[in-house]
């Protein structure tokens, strides 16, 4: 299912009042650990899948890379990207991810954040990646932590009171589609547990290079009365790998 939630006005409109919408990466809880993963950019050829309103394709030109394309399946977003962006070494492709073709050896470095847990095979994806990356290559990727999908309401569960008890973990080897509520609207995501995310890049020809579960910068626990509760549970999953072999 290759749903776009993001063209939908209201959806959008929230999306986009976001903190990490409004003030790019520094706003976002995750960066100040996938910045360390990143590779070096200098004169790489750089693809970015769900490239959101592209502030890591941004990123990458800033640090050296000779191109970036950025895929999308949001024109919303990618209109959004396209005027924050002034650099001609960037092109913005409207493309549901499952969809891309590319050239073998297209890329030195692929990234992706927080978008594989939209697609139903990761195996696909990963096979792809493989294919458009040069041997030695880098894929550096985060997504919905499996304990945040496994459940599917993504929500704490309360007390009579509305407190927050703790964070229901359930159907976690049962891998498959489920109905979240993102920003107030049903959205459909995609969980897999831990395994197969790591077993299916070794298959698919990567070296693992990094995992990290991030907790949130310390300067951001103070920005909210609720981001202290991010310390309770594991929201995302960074992973860093290299190509090392052809599949």
């Amino acid at each position: 299912m290759k749903e776009n939630k993001y063209d939908d006005p209201v959806f959008f409109n929230k999306y986009s009042n976001m903190d990490r919408s409004k003030y790019g990466l520094q706003a976002a809880g995750e960066w100040h650990e996938l910045r360390k993963m990143m590779p070096d950019f200098t004169n790489k050829r750089v693809l970015d899948l769900g490239c959101g309103f592209g502030w890591h394709c941004r990123y990458a030109i800033e640090k050296g890379a000779e191109s970036v394309i950025g895929i999308d399946i949001s024109q919303k977003m990618l209109d959004e990207a396209k005027s924050k962006t002034g650099s001609e070494k960037i092109q913005y492709i409207c493309l549901p991810m499952e969809d891309i073709e590319f050239e073998p050896d297209s890329f030195e470095v692929v990234i992706s954040s927080l978008a594989f847990h939209y697609i139903q095979s990761f195996e696909n994806i990963a096979d792809k990646i493989n294919k458009f990356l040069t041997l030695g290559g880098d894929f550096v990727f985060s997504v919905e932590h499996p304990v945040f999908t496994a459940n599917g309401s993504q929500d704490w569960y309360y007390d009579n009171q509305g407190n927050r008890l703790h964070w229901p973990v359930d159907r976690y080897f049962e891998e498959g589609d489920r109905k979240a509520v993102f920003l107030g609207e049903e959205v459909i995501k995609y969980h897999k547990t831990l395994s197969s995310y790591l077993n299916t890049l070794i298959k698919a020809g990567f070296e693992i290079i990094g995992i990290v579960e991030p907790k949130p910068e310390e300067k951001l626990l103070n920005t909210s009365a609720e981001m202290m509760d991010e310390l309770r549970r594991p929201m995302m999953l960074l992973i860093s790998a290299k190509k090392k072999q052809v599949i």
